[in-house]
């Protein structure tokens, strides 16, 4: 006979891991099935943590031969070890992947390794490393796949020469020169971590700007930060083809409106243009679902489907594709199964690309405001006037907040800023909480920090910063 339990959880990434512990805090008997030999998702194995090791590290290197000097330091003789680098950057994803195992353990979640389908909408086969196929069924069945990276049409990839981010996370060796195909999130963040480390990186974009989606000043700003840092950005342009050769790799590209085509040859191709939800292989209609055109799993407000018992969170449903959504949607849906209310304000759901300056937003952005056709109010003030800032010499960037024009209620904040992925939880905080501008001026903020932008913006919202 199948093993029944109360809830399973497809999927140990930070949605799904997540969901599986709070809904054994709920005193429900919960299975978590991943087909990874460790836990933690794309996130933790090959995502989120790994690249933020990496830089941070490159970041160090960086600081050291580049910056050290006008500090007064002496960096000359620093070199860094890729071999040692990349050794330190495992232990970190082990030391949190068995960090995840030990919470299974005290919370008495059962792993169960190996590849899920649906036989039905109450029963799974999970098929194991060794081909061996076993059932279980559950009364409640949350899909948290995730996602996996998408490439373009006659693109192969081998992550060797031409990779993914997963690739681009394990390179044996430096590459001299590198193409980005696509400069969002993933792109500029890989790009930075190479480019830091000396390799000679040239991001290859369709839209006109960086960071698609994000603040159009904010994309703007960003990519003038990034040229200087050295970065190449073809903007406007799209890649024609994608040419393995003895040497390395061509890549042709060309301007959106057209033009003359460019070629490059170079060591490495990162291949970032978006990822796409994980649901191949679920055997979704066994269970009598349907995804949406974009192979996605439509949900209600309390994530679940159209078929009893099955709920969805994370890169599966509509919405970001960020790992904080998903722990919040995975939190929200154990509530939901065991009988509380579970919720989760899609309207505050910060983003932030771990570059150096961090970029960071929360809320809608000027574009959203003006074609949704709401008034509002903006303030902003630069980190060259902020006394933090210009004592580390780290001015790039500013702090802009968008306020209601009639309520001066926040409805978006946008920074660029060394610290702005730890800034950010303010503003998402005051957002959540319904604060207007003002809340936010009348809040004492520590001197001398960088957060003083976001009180000095939220003065210039009504047109009275002090320091500028």
């Amino acid at each position: 006979m199948a093993d029944a339990y109360d809830l399973i959880v497809i999927g140990a990434g930070p949605g799904g891991y997540v969901a599986a512990i709070r809904g054994a805090q709920l005193g429900l008997k919960v299975a978590c099935i991943d087909k990874r030999d460790t836990l933690g998702g794309t996130c933790l194995n090959v995502g989120c943590i790994p690249s933020k090791a990496l830089l941070h590290a490159s970041h160090l290197y960086h600081e050291a031969t580049h910056d050290f000097a006008k500090y007064g330091l002496d960096g000359a003789g620093v070199t860094f070890d890729l071999g040692k680098m990349m050794a330190a950057k495992d232990k970190s994803v082990g030391d949190l992947t068995q960090g995840i195992e030990f919470l299974f353990k005290k919370n008495k979640v059962t792993w169960l390794k190996g590849l899920a389908a649906f036989k039905d909408a109450k029963t799974l086969t999970v098929t194991d490393a060794d081909g061996k196929a076993s059932d279980v069924t559950a009364k409640d069945i949350i899909i948290a796949t995730g996602s996996e990276p998408s490439s373009l049409p006659g693109i192969e990839i081998d992550e060797e020469r031409v990779v993914t981010s997963t690739g681009a996370l394990s390179l044996k060796k430096q590459p001299k020169s590198m193409v980005v195909i696509g400069g969002g999130v993933i792109g500029l963040e890989m790009g930075s971590v190479w480019s830091r480390l000396g390799t000679e990186v040239t991001v290859v974009e369709f839209m006109d700007q960086v960071l698609p989606g994000m603040d159009m000043e904010v994309r703007k700003t960003f990519g003038r930060i990034l040229k200087k840092q050295g970065m190449t950005l073809a903007l406007s342009s799209k890649v024609t083809g994608v040419q393995t050769t003895k040497k390395g790799v061509k890549v042709t590209y060309e301007p959106v409106k057209g033009g003359d085509a460019k070629t490059l040859e170079v060591d490495v191709v990162l291949v970032s243009v978006g990822r796409r939800p994980n649901t191949d292989g679920l055997n979704v209609k066994a269970a009598g679902l349907k995804l949406d055109d974009r192979g996605r799993i439509p949900v209600g407000h309390d994530f679940s489907t159209s078929v009893a018992g099955l709920w969805a969170i994370g890169d599966v449903i509509e919405g970001p594709m960020l790992a904080h959504k998903a722990e919040d949607e995975g939190v929200a849906a154990a509530e939901n199964i065991a009988g509380l209310t579970g919720y989760v304000n899609h309207d505050v759901i910060p983003s932030v690309v771990y570059t150096a300056p961090e970029v960071a937003s929360v809320g809608k952005s000027e574009d959203e405001l003006k074609e949704a056709g709401v008034a509002y109010s903006a303030g902003k003030f630069p980190f060259t006037a902020n006394s933090r800032a210009k004592t580390n010499q780290q001015t790039d960037g500013f702090v802009k907040i968008l306020a209601d024009k009639t309520t001066d209620r926040v409805l978006g904040v946008h920074i660029i800023c060394f610290d702005a992925g730890n800034m950010i939880a303010q503003a998402a905080t005051a957002m959540e909480f319904g604060a207007s501008a003002e809340d936010i001026a009348l809040t004492c903020h520590a001197h001398p920090t960088e957060t003083e932008a976001v009180k000095e913006a939220a003065l210039a919202v009504h047109g009275r910063p002090i320091h500028m």
